[in-house]
């Protein structure tokens, strides 16, 4: 093992799990378990909003998968990932503070409340329930994943123990702390991943002699890797551009992404948030990426991407400073798996027991519960990643594109779009998930971009088609 990265990098984990037990001594103090627990009150100021978005949205994918492709496809999925630098702020300028208004308004804590309260409809319930539990926990498994690997490759344990480590850090302190202790834990988590990037880019271009030379040895090996097209030529403009729709605008449709959304505090914490979230995610994600093309030259024949990334820190710095730096990655993997324990946790227990089975449950019983079924999902994840594929970006792409299928239009036509209504938000969703899951399984790249693209825009067919030719009575305002 070795031992200065690990005692460094468990130093971060220790932190953060303090923090996430501090605060959660807090969360007694609302007079609503469910508000406390899975939205923190609507209390978040700009920067807290800013990092958790950031550090939410930033997951395995993000940091261990991303530049585990940019490896080998070269300077093409540099410029591919650069369409996540408007990821937030297309969340924020599209849901807006309309968003945040309807769901005080309908005292919504999660987006299925949002949706229930819009449509007056169990069967948008049910299918959004579905639709999280199932691409939630694709999701969820490559973050465990990442977490797993990102030990395993620093310390030498193997994956299974690594992998334990890991699931059980997390447990304990989302299982306790809940939203509150998720977002303030996200907020130190960005600001990591913000200096650990930068610091970590540095190294490695010292270490390859310099961007010229960086670029002549990736030139050298092969010229593709150096043109926008990827390493055999594969990535058309067609494809490229569609990922202004899977990790750009359609992340509004992500129900992790959105409920932050509806939990800031006032007007100038949104601006904030705005301008902060904005250049954060997009130096995070620049960095990233670039540190996994240049990490070719100096580290060849990496033959599992998912281990470029701690396996380049260990190369280019001391390793006391590589445990510090590789806290950046594991932070943000952290911060989204509690975020998306978080959001299944709260579909099952808020919007499905709650609504449905017991509205008069008490807040014991809705706190046991919350605890209870946050660590059974963590536990069932576990099980899922203990057999790992190469690359796990493929099944966060997966998980994310089919979430966006599923809720864009019934988000964004529910907010700006009166004539919307229920037969128009199920036959969305409905279009949607079956679309995107028979294009992934048997014609991936219609027309030569992403699934998504296709499945979104036949879902928007589908909501405007029912909702004009079919009518509903006038609901509640």
């Amino acid at each position: 093992m070795n031992w200065e990265a690990a005692i460094t990098l468990f130093g971060s984990v220790a932190l953060i799990f303090f923090i996430g037990l501090t605060a959660s001594r807090k969360e007694t103090v609302g007079k609503s378990f469910v508000q406390d627990y899975y939205l923190g009150s609507r209390s978040l100021g700009g920067f807290v909003l800013a990092m958790t978005m950031t550090a939410t949205y930033g997951s395995a994918s993000s940091f261990i998968g991303g530049p585990g492709v940019a490896y080998n496809e070269g300077l093409g999925w540099v410029l591919l990932s650069v369409t996540q630098v408007a990821t937030g702020y297309f969340t924020l300028m599209i849901l807006g503070k309309k968003f945040a208004i309807v769901t005080r308004k309908y005292k919504a804590t999660t987006l299925i409340d949002f949706l229930k309260e819009r449509y007056q409809s169990k069967l948008v319930v049910l299918l959004s329930a579905v639709s999280i539990v199932v691409f939630l926990f694709s999701a969820m498994a490559a973050q465990w994943i990442g977490g797993g690997r990102l030990i395993e490759s620093l310390t030498g344990l193997s994956y299974t123990s690594a992998l334990f480590i890991f699931v059980v850090t997390v447990l304990i302190y989302v299982t306790f702390g809940g939203f509150r202790a998720v977002t303030l834990t996200d907020a130190i988590q960005g600001s990591i991943m913000f200096i650990g990037t930068l610091v970590l880019l540095i190294a490695v271009i010292i270490a390859g002699g310099g961007i010229s030379e960086i670029m002549a040895d990736l030139q050298a090996e092969n010229p593709n890797l150096v043109t926008p097209f990827g390493s055999d030529g594969t990535l058309t403009a067609p494809y490229v551009s569609s990922y202004w729709i899977l990790v750009g605008v359609g992340v509004v449709a992500l129900p992790q992404i959105a409920v932050r959304a509806m939990s800031y505090k006032n007007t100038r914490s949104f601006h904030l948030a705005l301008m902060i979230g904005t250049i954060v995610v997009g130096v995070i994600m620049l960095n990233m990426h670039l540190i996994g093309v240049f990490a070719r030259p100096i580290l060849p024949g990496i033959e599992i991407g998912d281990r470029v990334m701690p396996l380049i820190a260990l190369e280019v710095l001391p390793s006391w400073l590589a445990g510090v730096v590789l806290a950046a990655p594991l932070a943000a993997i952290m911060s989204t798996v509690d975020s998306l324990l978080l959001i299944v946790s709260s579909t099952i227990v808020k919007d499905v027991y709650i609504n449905y089975i017991k509205p008069e449950a008490s807040r014991k019983k809705v706190q046991g519960m919350s605890m209870g079924i946050t660590a059974l999902l963590g536990i069932l994840v576990f099980l899922m990643a203990v057999n790992p594929p190469d690359l796990i970006i493929w099944l966060n792409l997966f998980a994310i594109g089919g979430l966006e299928a599923a809720f864009i239009w019934p988000i964004v036509m529910g907010l700006y779009w009166d004539k919307g209504n229920k037969y128009g938000a199920i036959a969305s969703m409905l279009v949607g998930i079956i679309s995107y899951i028979v294009f992934q399984s048997f014609y991936p790249e219609p027309f030569g971009m992403h699934a998504v693209v296709t499945s979104i825009l036949l879902a928007l067919l589908a909501y405007v088609g029912f909702s004009l030719s079919m009518r509903q009575e006038p609901l509640k305002q």
